[in-house]
């Protein structure tokens, strides 16, 4: 029996396959992203617990395991020697098993934008690359928070008069029922708008640009190259001209009809690029490496609906 792990920041999912590949359990648990917090190594190991028990896998001996976690894997893989004892076992990050998901175990390249943005690949012989990912203060180019940090600029420099004129004014101010958009910046600097709140309203970029409005549709053409960039990087460090590359992509920035087609065209100039949306998600990566870890190249069956 296999297992994999995806252990995020506010939940633990496992899978549990047989030797031919087949899901045989499914299972949810707790977060487990940090194990050196105030009870970070009892947090973790009830979340990995509850979730493989959720799976029917208590008790269960396995083979192999991988898990991947949003803090990455350091002090992780120990613990997870020490639970399942016997087991081959590969602790890695969320990024390596998203894109397993994602590209069903091929060699390619995810783009993630969600209230941030991450790239990651990995290429045929094995080497990976990352690109982006430095966070909102120093990048997160083309996802929700820069969206919605654009969009304020925007009207900022209409508000101020030296910009052109766009109905993200009226739109932002209508959305937080803030006094000016002065008094909106001033806002989103305190606890009252954290981050994924302040990338929620990016929405109203879409909403703008295709009611017609130019600097909202240049907002999000702009992010859509920003995006594209990235994967582009990312294909020449680990593709050869011409070698076949699945690219997919992953997060809410990309609910925009608008933007998802600028990226998905700037991306699909290169012909050897095979675009798309994600086959699987990272805790199904998660059990493929699982597999790749003991030396077995399956194809995965039956993996829930909702996992895919």
């Amino acid at each position: 029996m296999f297992l994999g792990i995806d252990g995020g920041q506010s939940s633990t999912t496992a899978l549990i396959g047989d030797d031919t590949g087949r899901v045989v359990g499914y299972g949810r648990g707790g977060e487990c992203n940090h194990v050196k917090g105030p009870a970070g190594r009892d947090k973790f190991i009830n979340a990995i617990t509850g979730c493989v028990n959720a799976a029917g896998g208590a008790g269960m001996k396995f083979t192999a395991v991988c898990g991947g976690f949003s803090g990455g894997p350091a002090d992780k893989e120990q613990l997870l020697a020490e639970m399942f004892p016997g087991a081959k076992i590969f602790a890695t990050n969320d990024g390596l098993i998203a894109l397993t998901g994602a590209t069903a175990g091929e060699p390619g390249i995810i783009t993630i934008a969600g209230t941030g943005q991450f790239t990651f690949g990995r290429a045929r012989d094995g080497r990976t690359a990352r690109a982006g990912g430095w966070g909102y203060v120093f990048g997160d180019e083309g996802a929700g928070f820069d969206l919605t940090r654009q969009a304020l600029r925007a009207a900022l420099r209409e508000e101020e008069g030296w910009g052109p004129r766009t109905v993200l004014t009226s739109r932002l101010l209508a959305a937080t029922e803030a006094l000016s958009v002065n008094d909106l910046l001033h806002q989103f600097y305190t606890t009252d708008w954290p981050r994924p709140k302040i990338a929620a309203l990016s929405k109203l970029v879409d909403e703008a640009a295709v009611d017609g409005d130019d600097v909202a549709r240049d907002l999000l053409h702009a992010a859509a190259q920003q995006l594209a960039g990235y994967t582009s990087a990312l294909r020449g460090m680990l593709f050869q001209p011409g070698e076949v590359a699945r690219v997919a992509w992953i997060g809410g920035a990309f609910q925009s009809e608008l933007l998802l087609w600028r990226y998905r065209m700037l991306v699909e100039l290169e012909d050897a690029n095979r675009c798309g949306p994600p086959e699987m998600g990272p805790a199904a990566g998660a059990l493929i490496e699982a597999y790749r870890h003991a030396g077995l190249a399956v194809e995965l069956k039956d993996v829930p609906a909702f996992l895919k």
